[in-house]
């Protein structure tokens, strides 16, 4: 029973990965904001990690899903304190000083 519920969550977890790349670039097309696109994409690549982790998880796969919510946290906070859009990037506009604060504090406690 473990073998076949680990073969379907692997099953699941490749179609996931399917889907945050085709929701990652219509998401990029229709809004033309990265910022708004990668989440889409790493939220959805956090769901196959954890599909991964069906049936007998093994320690690469914990690594893999965890350094994926690493790097969302990251990426996030990047574009957060980075320019807004593509068309919209100004070189005149001052830079600001990025809140670390933000980075440790979910974004739904601000």
């Amino acid at each position: 029973m473990s073998a076949a519920v680990q073969s379907a969550g692997a099953t699941m977890a490749l179609l996931v990965t399917a889907a945050a790349l085709v929701a990652g670039v219509v998401a990029l097309v229709a809004t033309r904001s990265p910022a708004a696109a990668l989440p889409v994409f790493l939220d959805l690549l956090v769901a196959a990690g954890l599909l991964r982790l069906v049936g007998q998880p093994s320690w690469q796969a914990l690594a893999t899903a965890a350094t994926i919510l690493v790097l969302r946290r990251l990426i996030g906070f990047g574009l957060r304190t980075g320019g807004r859009t593509w068309a919209a990037t100004r070189p005149d506009r001052p830079t600001r000083l990025p809140d670390l604060r933000r980075l440790v504090r979910p974004a739904w406690r601000a």
